[in-house]
């Protein structure tokens, strides 16, 4: 081997140099009709070194013919300590690094077999040594990127043996010796120009945290979501503790951990990440104004850039808003959808007993942040409660937070130019007004909640195209009925307190059937085939909602206020078609009874009903003439 000081040592290390900086940084001055110009410069350097360690006689292991496929077990990564080790483990580590660099060359030029044929030959120079501060970063290393190249592929179960092995490796190493190990460009280094004991470690806890990121990935692509929270959660918590994260990016991989935390009711955890998400979001800087962003390319970018990521974190506080009124509202609902004051006591005595619980809970949950940080999320954190809401005005302190996120998503997802964004934004806000009106026990009050909703959907659905918006034109007809199909059940709960209806509340009472009706029907038309036929079977994703649309029109039908006997008639056999339409569906289909099972027992119990009121008018009607 040559000497660390002699010309040709030098010579290498300049070549290694070089090849770094054409792979990290000219490459991305590479012209786009060649876009991997500078990474072909570096892998030609980079086979210059290899051959120049051959020569010196760098090559040790390369004799061994250990077969390091599959990789899958972590305890054979450790070696069997051979004798010598010390001197052929750097000698083998050394020709490694110019093989793992090699791979990852090829990778990034999208020669995915070549790639792996060098990182695989980089793991065979490695597989027989014992783990130590000259090979365990770039055991990890080229395990991770054998992870990502497996992944790529689709064979999960190959990526999450690599990347199980070099989360074993890093434990193991840290255990037995904790000191910052080797870095890759160590090998190839002059004394005088070695990295600090600082940087390796930034360098070596780096590697490790890109492990446990990808480790994410693949349990979340197995479905161990758990598990794939947790690692993510730990990727976050090291890129902050290693100050190795870029501002927005690192914000939005807490907003999204957030809705994990979300969905699974842990909504102090799922707080917690927004928070953060949110203080994180700030070091990025200040969104340009409208006007430099005009004058300087550069800065457009910056701003669009900056606007969305931000108006995507609000989305995620919207969604936390909403689900936690919607949660507390399932605990609350009694058989019938109304608020059950014997569970709201109840819930109320559990929450006195379990504070002081509830405040250990907060200690030990997993928090982000270090001490410059950490008063700033907790102080973001305390604008909205993380426990459920039991009360009207407990409710509304939440919903008025969720408001004011949706108002800032709107800033940037407009009508013009984020057409499907800004629908769903409206749509979050709708079902804001509509939890909260489960907590308020004024029905006037209810019902001007949901107006609110048909007031900021209404247009929106008037003016779509429904032929490229299908979809969505579906579910704001399906969110309008439903509206109006509300109010008109609170006016009928608030007639039901007088004596005689006047003209203008029959008027309005029937307004609410007439636009319910109008609007099942348009999402019921929506499903008719081009000629207007209405199909023979329903796919399943429009299944419960064209059962349900239908058993609506049949009650709403018969709840129109009429004098005339012959309009009554005529609505009371509308409805009875309407029912009959749901229970022969349910009888020519029987895996449809499990979509509808409640409404097809009403449906069935008003064949029976439904004649006998229509035989009555129908009586009267003959002795009237």
């Amino acid at each position: 081997m040559a000497s660390p000081g002699s010309r040709e040592w030098r010579a290498v290390c300049d070549k290694f140099r070089d090849a770094q900086n054409l792979s990290d940084v000219e490459s991305r001055k590479d012209p786009e009709n060649e876009p991997f110009r500078s990474k072909y410069k570096a892998r030609e350097l980079l086979r210059e070194i290899h051959g120049a360690l051959k020569a010196f006689g760098g090559g040790g292991g390369e004799d061994d013919d250990t077969d390091a496929d599959g990789d899958g077990d972590a305890g054979s990564a450790f070696g069997r300590g051979w004798p010598g080790d010390s001197e052929r483990g750097m000698r083998a580590a050394r020709l490694g690094v110019v093989e793992y660099c090699l791979g990852v060359n090829h990778v990034e030029t999208e020669e995915l077999s070549a790639g792996e044929e060098h990182l695989m030959n980089c793991l065979k120079l490695l597989h027989k040594f014992s783990v130590t501060d000259s090979n365990v970063s770039l055991s990890i290393q080229v395990r991770n990127q054998l992870g990502i190249l497996w992944a790529g592929r689709d064979e999960t179960e190959k990526a999450q043996g690599f990347l199980e092995t070099a989360e074993a490796i890093y434990a193991y190493y840290m255990k037995e010796a904790g000191q910052p190990p080797m870095d890759l460009t160590d090998f190839f280094v002059l004394e005088e120009d070695q990295l600090s004991q600082q940087e390796k470690t930034k360098r070596f806890e780096m590697a490790y945290t890109h492990t446990m990121y990808y480790l994410a990935q693949v349990y979340k692509n197995v479905q161990q979501y758990e598990r794939a929270g947790q690692y993510c959660h730990s990727t976050l918590q090291r890129q902050l503790q290693f100050n190795q994260f870029e501002p927005m990016e690192w914000a939005i991989n807490a907003a999204t951990l957030s809705q994990y935390y979300i969905t699974k009711s842990r909504f102090m955890e799922g707080r917690h990440c927004l928070a953060a998400a949110g203080v994180i979001a700030d070091l990025a800087g200040e969104v340009p104004s409208e006007a430099a962003a005009q004058e300087n390319e550069a800065e457009y970018e910056k701003r669009e850039q900056l606007r969305q990521k931000r108006a995507d974190i609000a989305r995620c506080w919207i969604k936390y808003c909403l689900n936690l009124l919607q949660d507390a509202k399932k605990l609350l609902e009694d058989n019938i959808g109304e608020l059950d004051p014997d569970r709201q006591a109840e819930m109320k005595r559990a929450r006195r007993n379990e504070e002081e619980e509830k405040e250990q809970g907060r200690k030990s949950a997993v928090l982000f942040g270090s001490s410059d940080t950490f008063d700033s999320i907790c102080a973001l954190e305390e604008k909205v409660s993380c426990t459920f809401p039991l009360e009207f005005e407990e409710a509304r302190a939440i919903f008025l937070v969720g408001q004011e996120y949706v108002n800032q998503a709107k800033e940037y997802f407009q009508m013009d130019g984020h057409v499907t964004d800004h629908i769903e934004i409206l749509q979050d806000h709708s079902a804001l007004f509509k939890v909260l009106a489960f907590f308020e026990e004024d029905l006037e009050r209810r019902c001007k909640m949901h107006k609110r909703r048909v007031d900021m959907l209404e247009p929106i659905c008037k003016d779509l195209n429904a032929h490229h918006y299908l979809l969505v034109c579906r579910q704001l007809q399906f969110e309008l009925a439903e509206a109006y199909n509300e109010m008109m059940n609170l006016k009928l709960s608030l007639a039901d307190r007088q004596d005689d209806l006047d003209a203008h509340t029959v008027k309005k009472f029937n307004f609410l059937c007439a636009s319910s009706i109008k609007y099942y029907q348009m999402f019921l038309d929506s499903l008719r085939s081009p000629d207007g036929k209405f199909p023979d079977q329903l796919e399943n994703d429009v299944l419960r909602p064209a059962l349900v649309a239908k058993f609506c029109v049949a009650r709403l039908q018969s709840k129109i206020i009429t004098t005339s006997l012959s309009v009554q008639l005529e609505n009371l056999n509308r409805s009875l078609e309407d029912y009959s339409f749901v229970v022969q569906y349910c009888e020519q289909h029987p895996e449809a009874k499990n979509a509808a099972e409640t409404e097809l027992e009403l449906s069935e119990e008003m064949l029976t009903l439904l004649p006998l009121k229509i035989n009555r008018i129908q009586a009267k009607m003959a002795t009237s003439n």
